[in-house]
């Protein structure tokens, strides 16, 4: 099967639908509310960064995501990656990476000069896509609290 032609599409409201139903194909779960709260934020913090991926006219990924400074003791405005939803029927035909390469380059017509994501250890297939599109481990540490 060849790989199929990506279009590349500024989020809109109108990608709600799209991205509720590939998240439940990934993620086995179905939340409307949340993703809609999730994509409303994301279009009024920073309406140019985050992306959809179209095949045929039809939303087969997604990537969230905004420019911020001040995040974690960093003052330069860094990139920030927050979440990446493929449907299961298009992985590894080069969604993601149109996703990715799509969003760097908007962050670096910004003048962004570095971006960052965090992935959780337990989800080694989106560490290793990571590394593929030239992600690599940063000095940031994550720390959690328990308040059981």
């Amino acid at each position: 099967m060849s790989d199929p032609t990506i279009q590349i599409r500024s989020l809109s409201e109108l990608h709600l639908d799209d991205i509720v139903r590939i998240v439940e194909k990934t993620r086995h779960s179905y939340q409307p509310d949340l993703w809609e709260d999730r994509v409303t934020y994301y279009l009024r913090r920073d309406p140019e960064s985050s992306v959809v991926a179209e095949v045929d006219g039809r939303v087969v990924g997604f990537m969230l995501g905004d420019v911020r400074a001040g995040e974690f003791g960093i003052e330069e405005p860094s990139g920030w990656i927050e979440v990446i939803g493929v449907d299961p029927g298009f992985a590894g035909r080069g969604v993601g990476r149109a996703l990715a390469d799509a969003m760097l380059a908007r962050y670096r017509e910004r003048g962004v000069r570095q971006v960052r994501t965090m992935v959780d250890a337990g989800m080694p297939e989106v560490e290793r896509f990571f590394k593929q599109v030239g992600f690599e481990p940063d000095s940031l540490r994550p720390f959690v609290r328990r308040l059981d």
